[in-house]
C-alpha cells in the first residue's frame, strides 16, 4: 500500500511541479517535497485560510464545497486540494506546467490520498 510520502513524491516528480505539500487544516505540515528555495512550513501555514475563504465563496454562490482552488501568480500556479475533512494538498508549479493532466491526476489521487491522511 502506498504511503502519503509515496504520493507526495509522485506528484513532485511531474514536470514543472516545484512543491507537493500535505498539511492539516490547522496549517501544520504533514509531509512535503519542495525545491530548495521554498519553505514548505510557511506555505502550509497560509494555505488553510486561503482554502477556507474560497470554500466560503463557493457555499455563498451555492456551488457546494470547494474541492480544488487554482491560484495564478506571475511565476507560480498554486493548487490547493481537499484530501479529507482534516487534510489538504498544496501543489506549486511553474506557469508553463500542463495543468489539465495535473488536475486530472489530483482528482484520481484524491480518493487514495484521503484514505492515507
Amino acid at each position: 500500500m502506498a504511503r502519503i510520502r509515496d504520493l507526495v513524491e509522485a506528484v513532485r516528480r511531474r514536470d514543472g511541479v516545484e512543491a507537493a505539500i500535505v498539511l492539516g487544516r490547522d496549517g501544520l505540515l504533514v509531509d512535503g517535497d519542495t525545491v530548495s528555495y521554498l519553505d514548505g512550513e510557511q506555505v502550509a501555514a497560509h494555505a488553510p485560510a486561503v482554502f477556507a475563504a474560497a470554500d466560503a465563496l463557493g457555499r455563498a454562490a451555492r456551488a457546494g464545497h470547494l474541492q480544488t482552488a487554482v491560484l495564478e501568480y506571475p511565476g507560480t500556479i498554486a493548487l490547493i486540494t481537499a484530501m479529507s475533512e482534516d487534510a489538504l494538498l498544496v501543489v506549486l508549479a511553474r506557469p508553463t506546467t500542463a495543468l489539465p493532466p495535473l488536475l486530472a491526476e489530483l482528482r484520481r489521487l484524491r480518493q487514495h490520498l484521503a484514505t492515507l491522511a
